[in-house]
């Protein structure tokens, strides 16, 4: 089984931490807990690319 790529881990880490504040920010919203799998789909659907852009943009600047 090949080796994960370090990046790879950092970059999973950073998009779950951005689904479990969706997760949160949505929950209180609702006064409930929305459940993971919820959270993951609208994230995904709703705020992944734009994060992704936004997030490949910094990470350019960084390196550069």
């Amino acid at each position: 089984m090949p080796a994960i790529p370090a990046n790879a881990y950092i970059e999973f880490k950073a998009e779950l931490e951005q689904i479990l504040r969706h997760k949160w920010l949505m929950s209180e919203k609702e006064n409930r807990d929305i459940g993971f799998e919820r959270a993951l789909n609208e994230w995904a659907q709703r705020h992944r690319g734009e994060w992704r852009c936004e997030r490949n943009k910094k990470m350019s600047r960084t390196k550069g």
